[in-house]
């Protein structure tokens, strides 16, 4: 028996020295993805501010709308992976502030897209009243009433949070580490979330659907422009598979749920590294790779920044 405990102790150390190192390597697999796709990004946003065109044209607004909120939501996300990593518990305030900011900007993305397929649906559609539809005013607007669904959200998960048993707790310290499952209200909450996230897509598809169909309807037409349509059915059809492996991040939880059932805990969290990756990290970037490599007025002005002016002369963008 004593020999057994001394190898059972041998073992633990041998795990627990394997799990530092399998810690150290799985943060630095997901943060340098993450470092380069913030890099990306932030290079696009700083490009959507560098000229006069970008910020007076309501698509490039409303493009960077979605880059910020896709950027926020990525640096959360990161910062609350390597929190985990290091072992380091928050405080339920604290925890709550961080995911409740996540899910805000989960929510402006999908919305986002919508607005800006109807964008494209105006211009390509209703060409003579783009201008007086789609103004910068009007822009505001919008993204005021995106940010406002997902603020109203974002009340309606903190009234449920009342559910949540603070008062048998001996400290706001928690005991688990930080996350949107440790901050659930409840089965109420549950059936809220599933239910405000199935609303969200499928009127978000929908939109961006008939946006689409509405598209290739105005392409046969001998009036329409049918380079700016076909433009648009591309963008449109982006969009979709923006929408899509959105959704696909929001429903991956519930498959990473069955998955640890069933296996080991050092295979599930190496799927689950590939899972943050490939469905959560790539995502929001897509749109930065997307715009910065098909807009013409983009392109040489993001190569630029990205090649750090190096290889691009200022006078290409004058």
């Amino acid at each position: 028996m004593l020999l057994a405990n001394l190898s059972l102790t041998n073992v633990t150390a041998n795990q627990q020295y394997q799990g530092v190192l399998e810690r150290v390597l799985f943060s630095t697999l997901t943060t340098l993805p993450c470092c380069l796709f913030l890099c990306i990004n932030g290079i696009m946003l700083f490009t959507l501010r560098s000229k006069a065109l970008f910020c007076e044209t309501s698509r490039y607004i409303l493009l960077y709308n979605l880059l910020f909120a896709d950027t926020v939501q990525m640096a959360l996300s990161q910062l609350l992976y390597i929190i985990a990593a290091c072992r380091i518990t928050l405080t339920y305030p604290v925890c709550g502030f961080l995911t409740m900011l996540a899910n805000l900007t989960t929510v402006v993305s999908p919305v986002t897209l919508v607005v800006m397929s109807l964008e494209r649906y105006v211009a390509v559609c209703y060409p003579l009243r783009h201008a007086s539809i789609i103004t910068i005013t009007n822009t505001g607007v919008a993204i005021i009433v995106i940010w406002a669904i997902g603020s109203l959200n974002i009340l309606t998960r903190v009234l449920l949070l009342l559910e949540f048993p603070f008062g048998a707790l001996d400290s706001l310290q928690m005991k688990d580490f930080c996350s949107e499952i440790a901050m659930s209200g409840g089965s109420m909450s549950d059936d809220y979330d599933k239910a405000f996230t199935c609303a969200l897509f499928i009127s978000a598809s929908v939109a961006i659907t008939c946006s689409y169909i509405g598209v290739i309807v105005a392409a046969r037409s001998a009036s329409t422009d049918k380079a700016s349509a076909r433009k648009a059915c591309n963008t449109l059809l982006l969009h979709l598979v923006q929408l899509g492996l959105s959704l696909s991040s929001t429903i991956c939880n519930p498959l990473l749920t069955a998955l640890a059932r069933v296996l080991t805990r050092i295979v599930f969290v190496r799927i689950q590294i590939v899972f943050y990756v490939c469905i959560f990290l790539f995502p929001r970037c897509l749109s930065s790779l997307i715009y910065g490599i098909r807009d013409q007025s983009i392109r040489p002005v993001f190569i630029y920044y990205l090649c750090c002016r190096l290889k691009y002369s200022s006078h290409k963008f004058q």
